[in-house]
Order: structure tokens, then C-alpha cells, then sequence
């Protein structure tokens, strides 16, 4: 949704447009002119409009704007420039239309909107969570927030690769390593108070080291993939024990950072209730994949990629290997139908966990699942959110749609792509991690879950409750036992705010000092930014008797005239950047680009701490002045908060 003056300024446009040359447009561009002297929003449509009417784009802008009509909340337009039109919103009453729009956020019912599946995190069931799943995790839950506050209808699910080359590496590891041949004899060795993923972080690593000493134990791994894709054996006994614990260990990390899922979906259940075997006939029947006689790929099955000859021998084309096993592809294809409702078939489903906060996960299943369930799956568009690294892969299950003649279905299936996460060497020196000399002058550090050489997630976030704590007790001794709540909300919003600040395509080279910085562009910024509002209303509370009940009232009463004909400064300054709060929501959707909202959020603190320090509120003499000074500051607590909850950070009482 748009704020009312964008939507009007669009929806009178496109009336005129129509009337006048009998065109349609269905997409109208609104600018912000460099400064607010020139205007609150610039239209550019006569240049779009300028080849098709083969006119110069000024003169088709004052035929627009003769004759527009006007248009709520906005007080006049100019022509400017070589053909743009510039809009100046009403300022005496933009408080008022703010306030209400709050008003209508907070009656919204359930969304009725499309349904949008958005698929993120994916962790191998084989290890601890790393802080590169940290990344994908904010991301996800970013987007599910933005999509669902812009009235989306949104299923979050988690895809659990347990019959991958990761599980099956774990699972040689603890039969040909460790010896230990059943679950029990596993749970037993485990040292007590260690943590299940975390013991399995360093026996991953060891069974790297395992197959470099003799490449042919890497047959190991490939009987026990078969074994597994198979059910059978103590390989598969071993696989189907371990992968839901870990799981349940990856739950509750992401939890502490507020990330939340409705259905876990295994590939292990795609699998048994034969998804991927109806989709194998499905592409066969339609030739969308091609068996191999000979050469190098003899025995597998493989789809061809329209373009793409320069890599015409890249594996990832391959869908089912020589050995009758199918790929991590295949099996997305087959689980990207279902999601879409494409596939004819689903899954049943059991309850997963329910968390101490009232979360509720679900799990699909093969068998023995409740009748009674929410229903999941068959989306009207799909966010797929997996790292850069997999996009070729994504095109391959794109193109698996496109040649099952589901076009219109793989326009609306989004590879959500993200770079990567590396530590600084300072970050890594920070986190305990060996820094060598050659990498003393690198921009960024690459992580090696293969190596052991990287961050468990839930250490990351101690080492930032406990420097957060640290910092928290150095300013004040007496923070009392809000001290650690504290420190957990800052430590939290500052890693939420690092992993989304970056635009998706950038790489992260995390720093731990950066990420908790009071100053600049950081998440304890903008934290403090919205406690120090929220401080101004209790003096005024505690000192002047002020109600602050009273303010959505004082929202429409207070007079604004005081803005109309003079020249902008902080008051207009900030309330025309937050009538701009949804107009970056739909922009951050339009972009796939969560950190158009990181970036908003700190312009907002930027602006209001300009305001806070020209016009202090409760210094203010004049009764008319003060009581829109007020408005502003808890019109930009209100809007910042909110702004903070589709990013998931939650603010301190005090900080």
C-alpha cells in the first residue's frame, strides 16, 4: 500500500493521462526532488510519455497539468525543468493524515491478500548453525515481515536436505570414524552438557581430514547416500535419529534472534510419498530431460538450458546420476511444483514443536499425520532465499517449469540471491578464530564449514549479549537485572541491522566492533534514536503530568499551520520522510531489497536526532509549537518503531 498523497498524485495522473491522449499507464514513477524547496514528489511521466507522443516532454507536462484536478492532501503543482512535475503536500494537515494512517495499520484484519511461500535458512541437519545461515535467516524474515505488513498471505518454510552429502558425511563419520553403530551408542558418547550440533561441527570437519588421507573412503559416501535415499540400514537408522535433533538445535538458535517457521519440509518425505518419481515422469513425458547413452555422463538424465552451451558439461544439469539417484535439483523441482500446487499431490502433515513463546511449527510426513492442520503449500508466488552460488541452480528448476509448460508459474517462482558472509580479520581475531599473516591484509576472511574453520551462530550471539553487557554496566553500574534483557535486545538489533544494512549482492565482511557501535549506521543507533523519544515522554509524564493517551487526539487537533508558506526546516523535514514509510515498503518488495527499509530506518534516526537537538520539546514556551513538537516526536517513535519490527529488532526500555 502507498501513503494517501502518493496514491492520489498516481491515480489523478493516470485519470488525466487517460482523458487526454487515451493511454493506459499502468506504472507511474514518483521521484523525491533533491530539496523540499522544489517540491515534496516529482512526477517524470511526460519524459516516458514523450517518445510515444512524439512531443517534447515540457510541453505534454503543462497539458497534464492544465486542468488537473485537485487531488487530496496535496496544495498545488509547478511545471519545472525540462518537463517534470512537481507536487507540494499539504503540511498543515500531514500530522493529522500520519496519525490516521497508524490508526487504519492497527485495525487491519487477518491479510486476504495473494499467498506468497517464502522459503528460507535450509540448514543442513549435520552441524551447528554458522553465521552465514545467519545472513539467509535475517533476509527470510525480513522479507516475510515486509510482505505480510504489506498485506500478503505468507507461509514461511524451512527445507530440510536430510538425505544430502552433508548428513551422509556426518553419518560416515560416526560409523567409520567414531564406530558407533546406532543412535543409542551415539547419545551415549556425547560428553554431558555438550550440545548435539556442536559435537557434530567438529566431527564434520574430522571426516573431511578423513577423505583427504584416502580418496577411496569416498566411496563410503556414496553407499551410504544410496543407503539412505533407500531407508535401509543402520546408514538410514542413523540419519533419520540424527537429523531432527539437530534440526530441534537450529530451532531454538534462530528463535533468539526472532526468526520463526510454519512448516518444516524433508526431503526425506518427497522422497518416500514418490514427489520426485511423479515429477520424473512428468519431465520425461515432456521431453524436458534427456537420458545419456554415452560418453562421460552415460546412465544419467540431464536437461538441457536454452543459451547456455558455453556450459553445456556443467553437473548441475545433470537431474538423476548414473547410479539411479536423483539430485539436489531434481528433487527442487519436484518440491517447487508442490509448493506452487502444480505437483497434484501432497504431503501429510504432524505438529513439529510448539515453542515457549507460542510459536507453532508444523512438519510434513510421509505417514501418521493429523487430519487436522493448516493448509500448506500451493502458493501464488514463491521466494526461494539461497545463496548466490546456487542461482544456476535455481534456473535449472525454473527451466524444469518452463518445459512442463508452467510459464506463467515460473515467472512468479523468485530466486531471493544473497553474497556471502566473511569475517574481517579484525572480526575474526575478535571471535577467537586463527588469523595467518597472508590473511593479516585481506579485505575478508572466507569460512569453511568443511574445515571447522568458521562461527556457530549461538557464539555469536553470547559474544554479543556479553560485549553488549559489558557496555551497558560501563555506562550505567546501576542498570539492575534489566541489564541482560537489555543487552539482548541490543545485541539481537545489531546483528539483525548488520546482516540486511548491505544491499543482497554484496559481500559481508563482519566486524564485531562495527556491529555494535553506538555511532553511525548500526543498529544500536537507531535503538537509541527511539528510546530517546520514548524518554521524552516520560519526564513529560513524570514532570508536567502529561497523559500520553492523549496523543493520537493531539495528533488531529494540533495546528500546523506555522508550515504552509514558509520555508521547509527540521518539523517538515521529518514529517515528510515518515509520510514516505510505505512508499519504502513497496519499493523494498518492488526491489526484492530488505535493506531499502534498514536504510529508511536510518535516515528516520538521522532526521529526528537533527530535530531533537534544533527544537527540544520540553524547552519549548510556546503552547502551539510544543504541542506539534510533541506530535512529530511520537509520530517518529511510532513509525520507527515500526519500521524496526519489519526488520526484527525489538527496542529496550532503556539503553
Amino acid at each position: 500500500m502507498a501513503t494517501a498523497p502518493h496514491q492520489e498524485v498516481r491515480e489523478a495522473l493516470r485519470a488525466r493521462v487517460r482523458d487526454l491522449f487515451g493511454i493506459d499507464t499502468s506504472e507511474i514513477v514518483l521521484e523525491y526532488p533533491p530539496r523540499l524547496e522544489l517540491g515534496d514528489l516529482a512526477a517524470p511521466l511526460a519524459f516516458d510519455l514523450a517518445r510515444a507522443l512524439k512531443r517534447a516532454p515540457r510541453q505534454i507536462a503543462a497539458q497534464i497539468l492544465e486542468g488537473l484536478p485537485p487531488i487530496p492532501g496535496v496544495t498545488r503543482c509547478e511545471l519545472a525543468g525540462a518537463g517534470y512535475l512537481n507536487f507540494f503536500l499539504d503540511r498543515a494537515g500531514a500530522a493529522a493524515r500520519l496519525a490516521a494512517e497508524l490508526e487504519a495499520v492497527a485495525a487491519r484484519g487477518p491479510s486476504t491478500g495473494e499467498k506468497v511461500i517464502v522459503e528460507h535458512t535450509n540448514i543442513n541437519p549435520n552441524k551447528a548453525a554458522h553465521i552465514g545461515h545467519l545472513r539467509n535467516a535475517v533476509l527470510g524474515d525480513t522479507l516475510v515481515r515486509i510482505l505480510r505488513r504489506a498485506g500478503r498471505r505468507v507461509e514461511v518454510q524451512n527445507y530440510i536436505d536430510d538425505t544430502g552429502v552433508q548428513v551422509a558425511d556426518l553419518v560416515v563419520g560416526f560409523l567409520h570414524m567414531e564406530t558407533l553403530r546406532t543412535p543409542e551408542a551415539i547419545e551415549a558418547s556425547i560428553p554431558a552438557g555438550r550440545k548435539l550440533d556442536y559435537h557434530c561441527w567438529d566431527l564434520y570437519a574430522r571426516v573431511t581430514e578423513f577423505y583427504e588421507k584416502d580418496k577411496s573412503r569416498l566411496a563410503l559416501r556414496a553407499a551410504t547416500l544410496k543407503k539412505m535415499e533407500e531407508d535401509e540400514g543402520e546408514e538410514a537408522a542413523i540419519a533419520a535419529w540424527l537429523a531432527p535433533r539437530i534440526v530441534r538445535c537450529h530451532l531454538a538458535t534462530m528463535r533468539r534472534i526472532g526468526v520463526r517457521y510454519d512448516l518444516l519440509a524433508w526431503e526425506t518425505h518427497i522422497i518416500a510419498l514418490k514427489f520426485w518419481a511423479r515429477a520424473f515422469e512428468l519431465l520425461k513425458s515432456s521431453g524436458a530431460i534427456s537420458f545419456v547413452a554415452q560418453g562421460e555422463r552415460a546412465g544419467c538424465w540431464i536437461m538441457e538450458m536454452p543459451g547456455d552451451d558455453e556450459i553445456a558439461g556443467d553437473e548441475a544439469k545433470i537431474i538423476v546420476r548414473s547410479n539411479g539417484t536423483v539430485t539436489y535439483v531434481g528433487k527442487d523441482i519436484a518440491y517447487q511444483l508442490w509448493k506452487l500446487g502444480l505437483l497434484g499431490a501432497d504431503f501429510q502433515y504432524a505438529l513439529f514443536d510448539a515453542g515457549q513463546d507460542g510459536d507453532t511449527v508444523w512438519s510434513t510426513t510421509a505417514s501418521g499425520g493429523t487430519a487436522t492442520h493448516p493448509a500448506f503449500g500451493a502458493g501464488q508466488r514463491v521466494f526461494n532465499v539461497i545463496d548466490v552460488r546456487q542461482s544456476y541452480l535455481q534456473r535449472v528448476v525454473q527451466q524444469g517449469l518452463r518445459a512442463l509448460g508452467h510459464d506463467a508459474a515460473a515467472d512468479r517462482s523468485h530466486h531471493f540471491a544473497y553474497e556471502m558472509v566473511a569475517l574481517s580479520p579484525a572480526g575474526a581475531k575478535a571471535l577467537g578464530l586463527p588469523v595467518s599473516q597472508d590473511d593479516e591484509g585481506r579485505a575478508h576472511i572466507e569460512m569453511s564449514g568443511r574445515r571447522g574453520y568458521g562461527v556457530k551462530a549461538d557464539d555469536l550471539i553470547d559474544a554479543l549479549i556479553e560485549a553488549a553487557l559489558k557496555e551497558i554496566l560501563e555506562r550505567d553500574s546501576g542498570a539492575g537485572p534489566r541489564a541482560q534483557e537489555t543487552a539482548r535486545r541490543i545485541a539481537v538489533g545489531a546483528l539483525r541491522y548488520f546482516m540486511i544494512k548491505y544491499t543482497r549482492n554484496k559481500v559481508i565482511a563482519f566486524d564485531f566492533d562495527e556491529v555494535l557501535s553506538f555511532e553511525g549506521e548500526t543498529g544500536p543507533y537507531l535503538l537509541y534514536s527511539v528510546v530517546r523519544a520514548r524518554n521524552i515522554f516520560g519526564k513529560m509524564t513524570e514532570r508536567e503530568g502529561f497523559d500520553p493517551s492523549r496523543l493520537r487526539q493531539l495528533a488531529r487537533e494540533a495546528d500546523f499551520s506555522f508550515l504552509e508558506g514558509a520555508p521547509p526546516d527540521e518539523h517538515w523535514e521529518l514529517l515528510a520522510l515518515l509520510g514516505r514509510f510505505d512508499e519504502m515498503l513497496e519499493q523494498s518488495i518492488r526491489s526484492l531489497e530488505p535493506s531499502v527499509m534498514s536504510r529508511y530506518a536510518f535516515a528516520l534516526a538521522q532526521r529526528f536526532n537533527h530535530f531533537y537537538h534544533q527544537f527540544p520539546v520540553m524547552q519549548e514556551t510556546d503552547p502551539r509549537l510544543k504541542a506539534a513538537r510533541t506530535v512529530i516526536t511520537w509520530l517518529f517513535m511510532e513509525y520507527q518503531t515500526q519500521a524496526l519490527e519489519l526488520i526484527g529488532v525489538e527496542i529496550p526500555e532503556r539503553m
